[in-house]
């Protein structure tokens, strides 16, 4: 399990570090560090004697504060602005601006995008926002933002919780 979880956590950490972020990549990343997690937990437990003498050594010693040293300065943003940071804002700012502003942020006319959102079932006016259609029709925010930014071709299907 460790070794497979491993090989895929390495997998979608390469694409994630060269932006190759399509599909699910970034979501299997989060959530199969669980499973990774959970093989190294028992990898631990299975080889906790020889771990201990590690640790007695001094490049076990030098090792393990080095890699808890650079844990918890990533904690800290050093005074840079990082993705990460503004994507809450940014996603936030987006769900309760209405539709007109959103159409003007893709160069589509407000009537246009009401139109896509009508192609979806959705029935929607101009000033109504993401997060007023989201709560009015149980469709999930990330699937309205992405009938508003994505192509009018990507395969979208607007149906609650999605």
């Amino acid at each position: 399990m460790t070794i497979a979880a491993f090989v895929l956590m390495a997998g979608t950490g390469v694409a994630m570090f060269f932006e190759w972020n399509q599909g699910l990549t970034t979501v299997v990343h989060q959530w199969f560090s669980w499973l990774f997690l959970a093989g190294a937990v028992g990898h631990i437990a299975a080889n906790f004697r020889p771990l201990k003498n590690h640790l007695g050594t001094r490049w076990g010693q030098v090792s393990a504060i080095a890699m808890v040293a650079v844990l918890v300065a990533s904690f800290f943003s050093w005074g840079r602005i990082t993705g990460p940071q503004l994507k809450g804002p940014i996603e936030q700012a987006l769900v309760d601006a209405p539709l007109w502003a959103l159409a003007a942020t893709t160069h589509t006319e407000p009537e246009a995008l009401i139109a896509r959102l009508q192609a979806h079932g959705i029935t929607a006016s101009r000033e109504q926002t993401v997060r007023d259609l989201s709560v009015r029709t149980g469709v999930g925010e990330n699937r309205l933002l992405g009938v508003v930014f994505l192509p009018p071709d990507a395969h979208l299907n607007a149906r609650p919780g999605g």
